[in-house]
């Protein structure tokens, strides 16, 4: 099969293509980003006039401790990780003495209920993730405690990406990165095949080239589906002259990345290369307006405009982009109604669309790091118009 591709002037490579048991304690590993983000949660818990913070959401304890199984919880000691607990269950000891050899360990099923057992003082608990029913469980059972509403605080710190974080997003970029160069080569793509075809393929290939996981349920959208903007695959045959659009990511350490890329079946008619030329330029206004500083709904409109203008506004259903990370979507949001204001090291998705009902859309993301100069960009597959 043969494809064509200009070569991009700002993309240059394209294709470039994660009943309570005694507690125990071992040593610290080295270098580990975890106890400094500790440390940093403990400045807010304090803030917050809490002693103490029970962590129950499991992302949460995966970013300040590193441990992946699935029955955990943390209570954080506000000045000391001496008096820090984690708890988990008998079925992650092991593990837990592996990922998280610097904390005292808790051995109970029962997990959240066993470190409040344990709390002492004014104790803050995740309360836009607890339900009421569990906060009056607990409650009961902190006895020597005074649990207090303290929401977003890990969430606060999760915002803006240390190094080791960017690492894994970088990694998780260059997977999914490789794994559309390989679909392409191959010839994955062409008329014949259906939409879950090529998903199939393409987050096969991911696994192939490491990623634990795919991020979330792949699009591929082929000729009028395209202009569905959240379309799931189907039986749909690629045919010559359609869009196809690809939206997917690979997780690799527990991080997610996010691109989506626009191509042509065949010969690329006028209309299709001017409506892909006009996302294209708004996709690279939005990315050089992303910087430290910048109004999230700035952002937004840096790109809108350059859709509006053109007199597609109404075809551009969505906001520009979202913060990426441990989670497929997090904050901050870059929307119309967006009031945050981008910092160094978050790390966001740039992604405009165009949607013509009945004919196809195009829409193009990438995922970039905010940085104090230019953004850096982690997505590398070429942005130019690929005819397949």
């Amino acid at each position: 099969m043969q494809h064509r591709q200009h070569e991009s002037t700002d993309q240059p490579g394209a294709h470039r293509v994660t009943l309570s048991q005694p507690v125990s304690k071992v040593g610290r590993v080295p270098d580990a980003p975890f106890p400094v983000r500790r440390d940093s949660l403990r400045q807010l818990v304090r803030q917050a006039g809490a002693g103490a913070l029970l962590v129950t959401n499991l992302l949460n304890i995966r970013y300040l401790t590193g441990f992946t199984g699935s029955n955990a919880a943390l209570l954080l000691d506000a000045d000391s990780d001496e008096r820090t607990l984690f708890c988990t269950d008998g079925r992650y000891v092991t593990q837990a003495k592996t990922e998280v050899p610097d904390l005292e360990l808790v051995d109970d099923r029962a997990s959240a209920a066993a470190l409040a057992t344990r709390a002492s003082g004014r104790t803050g608990f995740e309360s836009h993730y607890v339900s009421v029913e569990q906060y009056e469980a607990l409650s009961g059972l902190a006895e020597n405690a005074e649990l207090m509403r303290t929401p977003g605080l890990v969430e606060r710190l999760r915002l803006v990406k240390d190094e080791h974080e960017i690492a894994a997003l970088r990694k998780a970029c260059a997977v999914a990165d490789a794994a559309l160069a390989a679909l392409i080569e191959r010839g994955g793509i062409r008329p014949g095949r259906t939409e879950r075809d090529v998903a199939r393929d393409l987050e096969n290939l991911m696994l192939d080239h490491g990623a634990s996981a795919r991020s979330f349920s792949s699009i591929v959208a082929a000729g009028a589906n395209s202009a569905i903007p959240h379309h799931r695959p189907t039986g749909a045959v690629l045919a010559p002259g359609d869009f196809l659009k690809l939206d997917f990511g690979a997780t690799v350490d527990g991080y997610h990345s996010d691109m989506t890329r626009t191509l042509v079946l065949g010969k690329a008619a006028g209309w299709q290369r001017e409506l892909y030329e006009l996302v294209r330029r708004a996709q690279e206004r939005g990315s050089a307006a992303v910087r430290p500083g910048a109004v999230t709904k700035e952002v937004d409109r840096a790109a809108r405009e350059v859709i509006e203008q053109a007199g597609h506004g109404e075809q551009f259903t969505h906001g520009l982009g979202h913060g990426v990370g441990l989670e497929i979507h997090e904050a901050p949001s870059l929307a119309k109604k967006g009031d945050g204001t981008l910092t160094a090291g978050m790390t966001v998705t740039v992604e405009p669309g165009v949607y013509l009902a009945g004919r196809g859309g195009v829409r193009i993301e990438d995922t970039l790091v905010v940085r104090d100069t230019a953004p850096e960009l982690l997505t590398l597959s070429g942005k130019d118009l690929v005819v397949v």
